[in-house]
This record gives structure tokens, C-alpha cells and sequence, in this order.
């Protein structure tokens, strides 16, 4: 296994065994027939690999959320979309290459598709900025979804950051505007909108292109106000209890269904995304079809509605008087 995290490393071990054994060489005229070790060893893995994937903890989640093989937007678009045509620009200051949007169909129906892309190596990631967009981002992101709005084009956003850029640079041209901008302009945007977390979904750099009638997550990708290793920085003053923040943020899919912020888990591959990378584009097609369908037989006004009231629903809390707390 390239790139392998910590916590599969039996799984490592057992094919290291495996692939050890099938490769023995044997003196000339000895027949010795390794077949039921092999079988034996294949089952084993098999086993791992099950008890391994199912019981995942939130820091777990969080690993494979980042793994360096996981694919990114740009693999979604290319392996679940058609005909994408990329558009540039945010026409006041320039083209930020973290987000890439354009024109695409999905079965036929003509939309826009965006989202915040990393890069597979370091000079990649340079260009990329990993994934982290700048004002002018969020920026050419609204101008394509109210260009979609005109022409009555649905909108699918595709989310993966671990957050907005937070440089100099972009706190000087109001990064925080640029987010609450769109997130205003977002919530009354009439045509449909999905919006999908595949990997990392990281505070308002997320959200600025997550207010969606539809928000959808995949099984190994985790949404959160803020890293675990942030929360840990804060919390613990010490970046080492990462996985202890992450239990307690809640921040992987069964929580965030829980909680109502996310409205499905899109199952991947045993292992992650990165194990099918083609199978798992073909599921969330079907997934992202299946919500499209539902939301274009809505009446407009329904489902604006809807949009609202889903986001003022989040982060309820009980108010309680301090003499009943205290009893």
C-alpha cells in the first residue's frame, strides 16, 4: 500500500507476508505448494481490512480525509461530469486557481460545477495555494453561480479545503467580505443547489461555497468550524491532542447527519475514495442526480424556504435559568 496511514499498517504487514510468499524461489526438482498459506493470508487480510474500515475514530476520519491519493475535485469532474468547460477570473482582481468552476453536464442536464481544488505535489500545491482560496475565489465563484441563476443553470459545489487562505494578502482584500457575501447571495439564489464535502471540509472557506438545498458528504470526508489541530492549539495549548479534538468536534458524518448539517453520507470504497477513485465518482453522480431530480420538481419559493430554514436551524442550543442549572 503507497502512502499508508499509521493505523493500517497490519494490513501492510499481512501483505508484505503475502506478497513474501508468493514470491519464493524454490531450489530446482522442490515442489512445495504455498496455495492454502496464500489463501489463508488473503482471508486474514480480508478480515483486517474489514475490522480495520469499520471501526474508524474521528481522528482516523480525519487521516483519510487527507490522504495524498484521495481524489480531488478536478478527479470528480472529470470521472462524474461532462463537457466541462472552465471559466476564469473574478473580474476585479484576478483568477484564483485554489477554486476551479466552469460549465459542465451531468446525464445531459446542463450546470455549473466549482470547488476548491489541492495539488498531488509541491509545485502543484503552489499553484493550487492547497486548496485554500483566496477573496477573488469566492469571488469568481458568485459571479459563475449568478451567471448559472441567469440562465436558470442548476449549481453543484464541491468541497475541499481546509479552509480560506488566511495571508496577509487576502485579509487585504477582505477575504471575510468575500465569504459573507456569498453566503448571503447563496441563500437566495433561485436555481438548485448541491453542495458536496469529498475530503476536508474547512470552516467559512467551506461554507462559502456550501449554503446549498442539498448538502451531501462523503463517508470518509469530515466538515468542522475549525482543524483538529486547531481545536487542540486552543483547547489543549497542544497540537499533539489532534485526535482527541477531533472525538470531540463531532466532525465525521454520522455526527453531522446526526446534527441535521449535512442531508446524506455517500458511502465509499472499503479503505476510501482513493482505493475505486472511478466507483466512487459513479456513486456520487447517482447521488447528486437523485437530489437534483427532487429539488427542479420544487417550486422555487418552496425551496428557498427550505434553504433558509435548514441554515437557521443549525446550532440550536436550550436556554436554561442558573437556579434550575444549579439544581
Amino acid at each position: 500500500m503507497k502512502n499508508h496511514l499509521d493505523f493500517e499498517q497490519p494490513i501492510v504487514d499481512l501483505q508484505a507476508k503475502l506478497d513474501a510468499l508468493t514470491k519464493t524461489s524454490l531450489p530446482e526438482g522442490v515442489k512445495v505448494d504455498f496455495r492454502d498459506e496464500a489463501d489463508q493470508i488473503r482471508a486474514k487480510i480480508e478480515e483486517t481490512r474489514n475490522s480495520i474500515y469499520s471501526n474508524l475514530s474521528s481522528w482516523q476520519r480525519v487521516q483519510l480525509a487527507r490522504h495524498p491519493r484521495r481524489p480531488y475535485t478536478l478527479d470528480y469532474i472529470r470521472n462524474a461530469f461532462d463537457d466541462f468547460t472552465e471559466l476564469h477570473g473574478d473580474r476585479l482582481y484576478s483568477d484564483d486557481k485554489a477554486l476551479v468552476s466552469g460549465f459542465a453536464s451531468l446525464n445531459g442536464e446542463r450546470l455549473m460545477v466549482m470547488g476548491t481544488q489541492k495539488g498531488r505535489d509541491t509545485k502543484e500545491n503552489v499553484i493550487r495555494n492547497f486548496g485554500c482560496a483566496h477573496p477573488e475565489g469566492y469571488r469568481k465563484a458568485l459571479r459563475l453561480m449568478k451567471l448559472a441563476s441567469k440562465f436558470g443553470l442548476p449549481v453543484i459545489t464541491i468541497i475541499d479545503t481546509a479552509g480560506a487562505f488566511p495571508g496577509i494578502g487576502a485579509e487585504e482584500r477582505h477575504i471575510a467580505k468575500a465569504i459573507a457575501v456569498n453566503l448571503r447571495e447563496m441563500m437566495t439564489l433561485k436555481v438548485p443547489i448541491i453542495a458536496v464535502v469529498i475530503g476536508e471540509g474547512g470552516s467559512g472557506g467551506a461554507l462559502g461555497i456550501g449554503v446549498a438545498d442539498r448538502v451531501l458528504i462523503l463517508e470518509n470526508a469530515y466538515y468542522s468550524v475549525i482543524s483538529p489541530e486547531g481545536c487542540a492549539s486552543i483547547l489543549w495549548k497542544d497540537r499533539a491532542a489532534a485526535p482527541d479534538a477531533a472525538d470531540a468536534l463531532k466532525i465525521t458524518p454520522e455526527h453531522l447527519k446526526k446534527f441535521g448539517l449535512v442531508d446524506e453520507i455517500i458511502p465509499e470504497p472499503l479503505g476510501g475514495a482513493h482505493n475505486d477513485p472511478e466507483a466512487t465518482a459513479a456513486t456520487l453522480k447517482k447521488h447528486l442526480l437523485k437530489h437534483l431530480k427532487a429539488l427542479k420538481l420544487m417550486p422555487s419559493k418552496k425551496r428557498l424556504d427550505a434553504r433558509y430554514k435548514k441554515f437557521r436551524d443549525h446550532g440550536q442550543f436550550k436556554e436554561e435559568s442558573l437556579d434550575k442549572a444549579a439544581s
